[in-house]
């Protein structure tokens, strides 16, 4: 039977599901999710786990956190921020146009524009075209990285954790495998 992963976009499975490969005789399905589809997809069954960005309702899922991800503002390359090193501040941010909300809940001081939903992807090619800058962690960044754009740290802003779930009654051999390799154990090591 097929091991289905969930992931993020941005979240890199790959040598995960390597040493999965490497271990397991069930073949490993890796299965792109957006970040509102990532804890219905493991409750409604759709994959046996999921890497995701958190927070999410631990009701029913077991979560261990992996690791944390950079935040940055993506702007045109024309923008200010293009002229820092690598790192900018919120408080250097005030006076723009947030063109997607950030997950932090900080919002600039500058009245914001209703702007209409819009992916990770649409948000760089807006904010390419200068009107506006955009939050998101730095592998969202880098995955729809442009010519055109350009990214720096904030550094004051929270990074984004993320996380492996799955249901807490899907807690079998494969699921504890999986949370293995995520933890390092080699093949041989006990749990």
């Amino acid at each position: 039977m097929t091991f289905r992963l969930g992931f993020v976009t941005g979240a890199t499975p790959d040598k995960w599901a390597r040493a999965w490969r490497d271990r397991r005789p069930e073949p490993l399905e890796l299965v792109p999710l957006t970040e509102a589809d990532q804890e219905s997809a493991v409750r409604e069954g759709l994959v046996d786990m999921a890497i995701v960005r958190l927070p999410v309702d631990r009701t029913d899922l077991h979560c261990i956190r992996l690791y944390e991800e950079l935040p940055v503002v993506v702007a045109s390359r024309d923008h200010f921020i293009a002229a820092a090193d690598d790192e900018v501040a919120v408080t250097e941010l005030s006076g723009e146009q947030l063109v997607r909300p950030h997950a932090s809940g900080w919002t600039p001081e500058a009245d914001q524009l209703d702007w209409p939903p819009m992916t990770e992807k649409d948000a760089v090619e807006t904010v390419a075209a200068g009107t506006g800058v955009a939050l998101m962690p730095m592998s969202i960044a880098r995955l729809y990285q442009r010519k055109d754009v350009v990214q720096r740290i904030v550094s004051d802003l929270d990074p984004t954790e993320v996380g492996l779930i799955w249901l807490i009654d899907r807690d079998g051999e494969d699921t504890q495998t999986f949370v293995g390799i995520t933890r390092g154990r080699t093949a041989r090591s006990s749990r």
